[in-house]
């Protein structure tokens, strides 16, 4: 008995297969390296799973993803609870990530969000105010985005699947990439 269904891991290989030749990867990755290396910072943020994953993706560029090199400003903006709870008890839950990027974003920093469902309001909420704040703009996303053009963000990438592991899967790929890919322009450095 086989525990994985072979089309679940044939659809993750074909989705896998199409970030290989999607632009926006490679825009992603040159809007960050460029933003990092001009002493910008990145402002990254998500729900639930991509909230965790924001987390993540912050710890490898403030402390190291594949080699010990000098710690890159990247804050994601979910894992100051008391920031988060604070304003959504006190204003909406859409405006956490919002009032996050009012405090800390500036001209030239750069806003990266995830939602699955590219619908999250307090992402797209994020986003705008990243846009008003003459930030450069990220989405990763899943199919459904149409949303999220709506807002007019600089870069997105959009996972062509509406199934929420499989899209919450390929963004971890792809911060992982992106993460592999700032690392080496930035110091020069590989991995074996």
């Amino acid at each position: 008995m086989k525990i994985i269904d072979p089309e679940r891991i044939q659809r993750r290989i074909r989705l896998l297969g199409s970030l290989n030749e999607e632009p926006g990867v490679l825009r992603a990755i040159d809007c960050l390296a460029e933003a990092l290396h001009n002493g910008n910072k990145v402002l990254v943020f998500g729900n639930g799973g991509s909230s965790t994953q924001s987390s993540h993706f912050a710890a490898e560029l403030v402390n190291k993803f594949y080699f010990r090199r000098p710690a890159l400003p990247v804050l994601a903006l979910s894992a100051d609870m008391a920031s988060v709870t604070s304003i959504a008890n006190d204003e909406e839950f859409r405006f956490v990530f919002s009032r996050q990027v009012e405090a800390f974003g500036r001209a030239g920093d750069v806003a990266l969000g995830i939602t699955t469902s590219g619908g999250s309001a307090n992402v797209l909420q994020g986003l705008a105010a990243a846009r008003a704040k003459q930030m450069r703009t990220i989405a990763l996303a899943g199919k459904q985005s149409a949303r999220l053009q709506a807002v007019r963000v600089d870069v997105l990438v959009a996972v062509d699947e509406t199934d929420t592991p499989a899209i919450q899967e390929m963004h971890l790929f792809v911060l992982h990439i992106m993460a592999e890919k700032i690392e080496e322009r930035l110091f020069g450095g590989k991995h074996d």
